[in-house]
């Protein structure tokens, strides 16, 4: 069997987003990728989580070739595809209707950065991605899906590790991460913060978004160059 490990790995990850209350249903898909010999696996599709184990896991290509594997992929490979084709740096992609963060990407908002429980996950405003066009959708509606993602994070000169997370309009969030699990995790930090936002704004509909200067201090304490967060790996 390919890849034990990253199989493993996959299926620990789609198997917590029940746990984590990110997903109803089969609701979710996370997906990881080995870099060094360009195999990647996802979660098959419709496959309950309780069921899904290392085996089922369905191992592609870059091209979107099945390398091994009896099981119909997720229907939203082809997204997850084309951002490991484009993103060398991704390691891992959930994808989510979580409740709070999709109530953002039904209603087309953006999800601002309001306090430093969101500075320390995203580094700002959490974007939206534009509505696909009909043709896009004939053609190719996954794979255009993943093209539109990728077409606002470099019109934002974001990397998807320094902004792991976007917004569907009309769909749902999307998360990335180094490994399987990173992506799970940021799928949690982002229902938080979704959910955060919503509560906040109900208490104060006027608020402004976190100053520029914490947001920084409290993303770069965990992400910079000098990040002292955690604790010293050796």
């Amino acid at each position: 069997m390919l890849l034990p490990d990253l199989r493993a790995q996959i299926c620990a990850a789609n198997q917590a987003l029940v746990p984590s209350g990110l997903v109803r249903l089969t609701w979710g898909n996370v997906s990881g990728i080995d870099r060094a010999s360009g195999l990647w696996g996802i979660k098959p599709s419709g496959v309950d989580y309780a069921a899904l184990t290392p085996e089922d896991i369905v191992i592609m290509d870059l091209e979107g070739k099945i390398v091994e594997g009896t099981l119909r992929p997720s229907s939203d490979t082809k997204t997850h595809l084309h951002l490991y084709r484009v993103f060398p740096e991704i390691g891992g992609i959930t994808h989510t209707h979580s409740l709070h963060a999709t109530m953002f990407s039904q209603a087309g908002l953006e999800l601002p950065c309001y306090g430093t429980t969101h500075a320390d996950h995203f580094h700002g405003t959490v974007p939206i991605v534009r509505v696909l066009t009909p043709e896009e959708v004939a053609e190719d509606y996954e794979h255009f899906t993943g093209v539109a993602i990728v077409e606002r994070l470099r019109e934002l000169g974001l990397s998807p590790l320094e902004m792991p997370a976007i917004l569907q309009l009309h769909h749902a969030p999307f998360t990335f991460g180094k490994c399987p699990m990173d992506s799970v995790n940021n799928s949690i930090a982002l229902e938080m913060c979704a959910h955060m936002a919503l509560g906040s704004f109900a208490l104060n509909p006027g608020m402004a978004p976190i100053p520029e200067f914490i947001l920084e201090k409290h993303h770069l304490r965990k992400h910079g160059p000098g990040a002292y967060y955690g604790q010293e790996k050796h």
